[in-house]
């Protein structure tokens, strides 16, 4: 078994640190537009895969070689970022300490005694220290958040399924979701909204922009907050001194507390680890762990082998009894809007994590563990420098899609503290807007989409990365007709406009098409026109109850000799009318 010579030093956070960063050449670039992430460094966690380097999910034995990245870091790249290298985490993200890794101990970045906090370890701590200006991490049971609250510095948890898994060495993949870690909550989103997207290879991801749409209103200048009606913080006076200032904040920004009965959340918390529900961290590596069991390290070893023991009638039970909390607890939003608790309870020493690495973890998750299985959005933020000098931080939870919302008020409770970026000393920047995020969506601009840019389209990326939100699928009036413009790739439609309910040559009568309305930030509708090719262009849209908005309209001359396509209704189904089975059967290098 493989150990780090430099347990405790900075060196342990990296598993491989990249001489030169991995960046992304794009074709947009030539556009005269920044990307959104241009000249943005990040880490990965070793969890999570780049083409060509080794992923190691902390097990030397468990490499594996990807061909291609995962689709978070494609996207980030795209975005305009540059990758620095891999991080070090718990081994298999099974921990929340950063002290079960081959590859060293991570030490915290303000007291190098005290842990991380993990599985995320390192990815937390190249953070803090000013190294990258934000990392992937993932999340199971905290390990997005934890690292962030012991490290003075944000952890985004997206609703689950927001941010593609598809390349990432799963821990209990119904439950996983890849984090993301920055010094403001400003950065992290940035990041979410780059990365965001439906990605069909990742089989829990979903469609926020169609089926599940974020929520796009901040919360009520009144907001009502939940604290739990009991808190431990394991004899840690300053811990729990900090969140008495902390919830003392937040009545300070409009917020009114309220007690909220915490036992239904902290049995679904001991689900993850005390029931069936732990095979699922099992059946993510059985192949390698039937085979190599001795190769994984204490106690992850016995963690994972717990799994071995239970029958799936016993998951079903346990899958059960998540549920029926589920419907327990969810009158619970009808009285709060978020829900605040710490982000750890506590610090320790990563000597005192050694001499009692099961207990202590599990202190740690104390407020972490449900969040996911209940499907809760989670923004990590920090709340303080304590006396003797060591983070605190909260963690704000919201119901799934919350996440712009959450991301609002955590980047204001952020910026009242006055704290430092991390560990740099460097103070906050000014707020920045929530893109996407607009009470009476006075800063957005609807734009109808009829083609490419339709929602699982070839082009509906050009929309999600700029933080643009689905508001409505519809119709335009009937008073248009729709046309395939030859030689276009991906292909595109052209819309026309004729006079509604016209009569005589069948080609001319007015129809309804369908189409999608979505809500462009106003500062990010220059770049996403940019990108519109002639004969395209922007205009003006009737829609089915009579209202207008902006829309893509096309120039009169281009549709001579295209193909009416108006009998489809639409230009998704004209595509799928157009599809063959062998059309559907990626080739294994594109999978």
């Amino acid at each position: 078994m493989m150990v780090h010579e430099e347990n405790g030093s900075p060196a342990a956070a990296w598993i491989a640190k990249f001489a030169q960063p991995v960046a992304h050449a794009r074709a947009g670039d030539a556009l005269g537009f920044a990307l959104p992430l241009a000249g943005l460094r990040f880490a990965v966690k070793d969890n999570i895969d780049v083409a060509g380097v080794p992923t190691t999910a902390a097990c030397p034995a468990f490499e594996r070689h990807p061909s291609v990245h995962a689709t978070v870091v494609q996207r980030l790249l795209e975005a305009g970022a540059s990758l620095a290298g891999k991080t070090n985490l718990d081994q298999f993200a099974c921990g929340l300490n950063g002290t079960r890794s081959p590859y060293g101990e991570v030490p915290n970045a303000f007291d190098a005694r005290y842990v991380s906090g993990g599985s995320s370890s390192g990815s937390a701590y190249v953070v803090a220290t000013g190294e990258v200006d934000f990392a992937l991490g993932t999340d199971t049971a905290g390990s997005g958040r934890v690292p962030a609250g012991l490290n003075n510095i944000v952890g985004l948890k997206p609703s689950r399924g927001l941010l593609s898994a598809f390349g990432v060495v799963p821990a209990a993949q119904s439950a996983d979701c890849v984090s993301i870690f920055a010094r403001t909550v400003a950065t992290a989103v940035d990041v979410l909204l780059a990365a965001a997207g439906h990605d069909a290879r990742d089989p829990y991801s979903r469609d926020f922009s169609r089926d599940l749409p974020l929520r796009r209103q901040p919360l009520p200048a009144r907001f009502n907050f939940g604290v739990p009606d009991t808190l431990s913080f394991f004899g840690d006076t300053a811990a729990e001194q900090a969140f008495n200032d902390a919830t003392a904040r937040l009545l300070a920004l409009g917020g009114s507390p309220v007690t909220i009965p915490y036992a239904p959340l902290a049995e679904a918390a001991a689900l993850l680890y005390e029931s069936a529900l732990v095979a699922e961290r099992y059946a993510a590596v059985r192949p390698f762990f039937d085979a190599h069991a001795q190769e994984v390290i204490e106690p992850v070893r016995g963690i994972l082998a717990q799994g071995q023991g239970y029958t799936a009638a016993d998951v079903f039970d346990a899958q059960t009894r998540l549920r029926a909390i589920a419907q327990q607890v969810e009158p619970m939003w009808r009285h709060i809007d978020v829900l605040v608790v710490p982000t750890a309870p506590t610090h320790y020493t990563r000597e005192q994590m050694r001499a009692d690495p099961v207990v202590l973890n599990r202190n740690l998750g104390a407020y972490t563990n449900f969040v996911n299985l209940l499907d809760y959005a989670a923004l990590s933020v920090p709340g303080s420098l304590r006396a003797d000098g060591l983070p605190f931080g909260i963690t704000l939870i919201g119901p799934c899609g919350s996440d712009l919302a959450l991301a609002d008020l955590g980047q204001r409770f952020h910026h009242s503290t006055g704290l430092p970026q991390g560990a740099t000393g460097t103070p906050l920047p000014a707020m920045r807007a929530i893109p996407g995020l607009a009470a009476e969506g006075a800063d957005l601009l609807p734009i109808a989409v009829v083609g490419a840019h339709l929602s699982g389209m070839p082009l509906n990326s050009q929309l999600t990365e700029r933080g643009a939100t689905l508001l409505r699928a519809t119709t335009t009036a009937p008073a248009y007709r729709l046309h395939a413009l030859p030689g276009t790739v991906p292909p595109k439609p052209g819309l026309q406009r004729v006079a509604e309910g016209s009569e005589g040559n069948k080609g001319s009568e007015g129809a309804a098409i369908a189409l999608e309305v979505w809500a462009v930030p106003l500062a990010q509708v220059g770049s996403f026109l940019a990108l519109i090719p002639p004969p395209l262009g922007l205009g003006s849209v009737e829609l089915a109850d009579g209202s207008w908005v902006k829309g893509f309209i096309c120039e009169g001359h281009a549709l001579a000799g295209a193909q009416d396509v108006t009998s489809h209704g639409g230009w998704r189904a004209y595509v799928a009318s157009r599809a063959t089975p062998s059309s559907f059967s990626p080739s294994p290098s594109s999978l």
